[in-house]
Parts: structure tokens; sequence; C-alpha cells
């Protein structure tokens, strides 16, 4: 008898620390971070973000690759791509590497040339079967056709933006799958051009360009989980323009300022999220070191300033709300840091929760 109920304690026993085990890995999400490597950082790094208290932990360094400045997951979770953000994998060429995701962490499977320099985004289609590398000094973008296992094909489809002015200099920033299209910014041309599918290759759509302010610096591009508004960062005018669907094509309707009105000095915009719900809009700005915040009219898609909050650190380039909505994560890039803010989700607000150190992390990616 003594020795059933030793057993029927050990099980119970048992049940209550598995329960705990996977309350415990429910609570948690898993952060990605690309990053520069040329101030004392390897590669690719892992987290575990805790969801009850705000806090990154177990740092892991999950693959030594030069400067993957952005990577990006396939939908299935089961591949990671990176670009190394150099030049010289070939002459004047940087390389995107395919990684098999495996229990959160990374195996390597192969490295490729984006026939481009200096590539600083990979975007990948809803399906997977596309992925796209933005080349930034190369001024191209390079599209690729991936298996089912997430290899990438050789021979991509360049698109070069080089070609397109004879007097400004190209530069491909993002390049994105939206609405069956590809959409690249490009800082130099102060357009976001737009490519649709035809005859496995993408060709010029219907509507060709988005144009923002000459010298504004189109960075990034996010838009609403409808589609109806599309919302461009400028890096070099310190701007968002938002544009508005009508008849399957997008028309600017009104530009607004990310830096606060007694701000002097450079600033530079980075990056630009929406929440999940689409309520609030986020940007990055480099210089003035803050997140800017705005609230988005759902109805017209326009934005009323919020306010903004100091990154504590310097040079706020990418930046993660995670899944849940709770948290907004920022890389400073200079200040080698990243810092998690709790997000209001009704005001939108941030406030300060942790951080931890990291040398020059520049991309923030949940799993």
């Amino acid at each position: 008898m003594k020795n059933k109920v030793s057993l029927l304690i050990a099980i119970i026993g048992l049940i209550i620390f598995n329960s705990c085990k996977v309350e415990e890995s429910i609570n948690e999400e898993v952060l990605f971070v690309g990053t520069y490597t040329d101030n004392g950082s390897e590669g690719i790094y892992r987290y575990n973000l805790n969801l009850g208290t705000g806090e990154l932990t177990n740092q892991t360094l999950v693959a030594k690759i030069k400067n993957p400045s952005y990577i990006s997951f396939s939908p299935d979770r089961n591949s990671l791509y990176a670009v190394s953000e150099v030049d010289d994998y070939k002459k004047d060429d940087g390389s995107i590497t395919t990684f098999r995701v495996k229990d959160t962490s990374l195996v390597y499977v192969e490295e490729q040339s984006t026939h481009g320099a200096n590539p600083c985004f990979v975007g990948v289609s809803n399906d997977g079967n596309l992925v796209a590398a933005a080349n930034y000094s190369g001024g191209n973008v390079a599209v690729y056709n991936a298996l089912e296992n997430g290899n990438l094909k050789p021979s991509p489809q360049i698109i070069d933006h080089k070609v397109l002015d004879s007097t400004r200099k190209a530069h491909a920033h993002m390049a994105s799958f939206l609405n069956g299209e590809l959409m690249v910014s490009d800082l130099g041309l102060d357009r976001i051009k737009k490519y649709t599918a035809s005859k496995n290759n993408f060709v010029p759509s219907d509507q060709k360009e988005l144009v923002v302010a000459e010298g504004a610096g189109p960075r990034h591009f996010a838009a609403s989980n409808d589609a109806e508004f599309l919302y461009i960062i400028n890096e070099l005018n310190s701007t968002i323009t938002m544009f508005q669907k009508e008849e399957g094509k997008y028309y600017g309707k009104q530009t607004y300022d990310t830096l606060a009105s007694d701000f002097e000095g450079e600033s530079f915009c980075a990056d630009l999220h929406l929440s999940p719900d689409g309520k609030f809009l986020y940007g990055t700005n480099r210089g003035e070191n803050t997140v800017v915040i705005f609230k988005v009219d759902e109805t017209t898609g326009k934005l009323e300033l919020v306010g903004r909050e100091s990154v504590k650190g310097d040079w706020p380039r990418n930046f993660s709300i995670d899944p849940t909505g709770k948290y907004v994560l920022v890389a400073n890039q200079r200040s080698n840091n990243i810092v998690v803010f709790n997000r209001d989700a009704e005001n939108g607000t941030l406030s300060f929760v942790s951080q931890v150190d990291l040398p020059s992390p520049v991309c923030l990616k949940f799993y």
C-alpha cells in the first residue's frame, strides 16, 4: 500500500512538473537577431522573450555568418534566409544563406550570390515559393524560386533599377510581396516600384511605381491588414507617406513628420510597423533616437500623432512587435543593445521594461 501511495505521489508530481514546463513554454516567444559583425558580434543570435516579465534570456549564437543585416522566415517556419551585407562574396556581390530551422536551431544549407552589392533586405512570398533580396549598393533585386524543402534555385531573376534613371543612383532597400505583386522601395530613385508575375518572371505592373517627394528616400513600407492603406517611411526627410488604394492602384494622400518640431541635428528614419490590430503605427528615428507613435483612423487611414518614446540607446534600426502585441523590441545599432518596451494596446504608448547588450543588433524577427 505504501509503495502504491509513493507511486501515485510521484505520478502527480510528474504531471505537475510537465504542466509547469508546458506553461513556461507557452509563456515565451523565440526571437532571432541579425547583426553587423565588425564590432564583436559573430552572426545570428537567439533569445527567449518572457511574456510575463518582458525579459530577454538565454542568448545563444545559432549561426556564424558575416553581417546578417536582415533575416526572414519561410511561412512554415522551416527555413530561415539571411542576407550578408557585403560586396565581396563574389566581385561586387553580397550573398544569401539558407538555413533549416530545427527545434529553434539553425542548420546551414547553402549560400548563393545576390548578384549585387550589400543586400539589406530579404522578403518571402506568402506561399513560400519566392524569395527576393534587395541589393542596396547594387541597385537591383534578385528574385529566387524556392523548392518545397525551402532551398533556393540558382539563377534568380535580376531586376535592375540602375537602368531606370540616368541622373540618380538606385538603392533598392526593401523587396516585399503584396497583393500577389513584388514591391521594391528604392531610396535613391524616390520610388516604390511595382512588379507583377508574367510567364515565370516579374514585369512592371499596370501601376509601375509609387512616387514620394524628391529626396525623401523611401526605405521600408507596411500595409494595413486589408491592404487598403500603405505606409512608407522615408529615411532622408524623416517622414511617413500614406497611400490609399483606389480601383486597384495606390495614390498618395498625406505625409507626416516623424521628428519633434524642436529637434535639432541630423536624424534618419529606419523601420516602421503596424500593431497587430492595425490601430497604431510605429516608426524609428536614428538621430533623435525615438520611436514615433501614430494612431490610425481605420476608416480613412489617416494618422494622428500620439507621441514619441526614447529608445534608451543610439541609432534604432530595426524593431519588432511580438506576436501577442504586448511588447515592442528595438535594436539599437550603435549603443549595442536591444530594448524591450511594454505596449499599451488601448493608447499605443510604450514604457521601458528591460534591455540586453549585444554588439550591433540590426534585425529582430520572432519565430
